[in-house]
């Protein structure tokens, strides 16, 4: 299926990348499956452009597409019981993928720090401060969504706050190794 052209089976809503604009593809549109990492689908479209389907759209690429990647199939997880752990908060962050990268954002280095309060109340507030690899991109307030919602998604977790930050610069060096080998940079 990946790299196959295949028709949108009906009107779907895109992120473009960069940009981050939300447009509408309407069905017959023939895209390219270039990336299924972290849930969501990087699609080239007929003319070049990148696009993000979301996973909840993904059956939008049809049955075929469905066969063969079943975990888009699947409905969205409800928030999960049990006991607050901060591993698992990275676990989450390791889920997130940039949609032109095939590379999390952790290993990418985009993480810049994630701390966890206890709240009065109970539960957790997770505090994270990410970037994206080029200022200009118009994909950061797409990530920290996603970011916010898998975080949110996890037992204990009652707030989350991402923010998207600028200082220091992101640059190649704070990628990891498994990044770097990844990306065949090592």
């Amino acid at each position: 299926m990946r790299g196959l052209l295949t028709p949108l089976a009906r009107d779907c809503e895109v992120t473009m990348i960069p940009s981050g604009e939300r447009v509408t593809v309407p069905a017959g549109t023939e895209v390219r499956v270039l990336q299924t990492l972290g849930g969501n689908v990087t699609v080239q479209g007929d003319y070049g452009q990148l696009m993000r389907i979301d996973e909840k759209d993904a059956e939008v690429l049809g049955a075929d597409y469905l066969a063969q990647n079943p975990k888009s199939a699947e409905p969205q997880a409800q928030p999960a019981e049990g006991t607050f752990d901060e591993e698992r908060v990275w676990e989450q962050l390791r889920t997130v993928y940039d949609p032109e990268i095939p590379v999390n954002i952790v290993e990418l280095g985009l993480v810049y720090s994630c701390k966890a309060t206890p709240l009065p109340e109970g539960g957790h507030r997770v505090e994270i401060q990410m970037t994206v690899t080029a200022p200009g991109c118009g994909m950061g307030p797409v990530l920290v969504d996603d970011v916010r919602q898998k975080v949110t998604g996890l037992p204990g977790v009652k707030e989350a706050d991402v923010q998207l930050v600028w200082e220091p610069p992101w640059d190649q060096s704070r990628m990891s190794d498994v990044a770097r080998l990844q990306l065949g940079w090592m």
